[in-house]
């Protein structure tokens, strides 16, 4: 059975995208630890991180580094986190975070009903600073 991950790269699921290429994509957390929250997925279906060919892993983090780059431009966070956890999907996913301290990356602090307009609005903002950045992999 596909996992949500693949149906919302399937285009079953609704998603707010901010790149696509022919590897991954990155999307909007739905529970989101700070605005811009992004998830790096590849596209094919692998549970763990550590099943990853070099390639896609080594892929999977040069796309979180440019998303991170926007994140930076469009937030100007004190840093931006990397987390790969794994629990909730099984499906590997990067966590892209905005962050000003470590309280930033606690799951439990996530916004359960965030607004979907804040959501748009984040997904836009993200979208435009990539842009900005050169990228053309930006998912409209």
């Amino acid at each position: 059975m596909a996992s949500v991950f693949t149906k919302i790269i399937r285009g079953e699921l609704p998603a707010r995208f901010v790149w696509r290429d022919g590897d991954c994509v990155g999307f909007l957390s739905i529970n989101p630890l700070k605005p811009g929250h992004t998830l790096v997925v590849p596209i094919e279906e692998v549970d763990h991180w550590v099943d990853l060919s070099p390639d896609l892993m080594r892929h999977l983090t040069t796309v979180s580094q440019h998303i991170g780059q926007a994140l930076e431009r469009a937030y100007n966070p004190s840093k931006v986190g990397l987390l790969i956890a794994g629990l909730e999907v099984p499906h590997v996913h990067l966590h892209v975070v905005p962050i000003w301290g470590f309280h930033d990356l606690d799951f439990a602090n996530a916004e359960r009903n965030p607004d979907p307009a804040a959501l748009d609005s984040s997904a836009t903002v993200v979208r435009k600073a990539l842009r900005d950045l050169g990228f053309s992999q930006v998912a409209d």
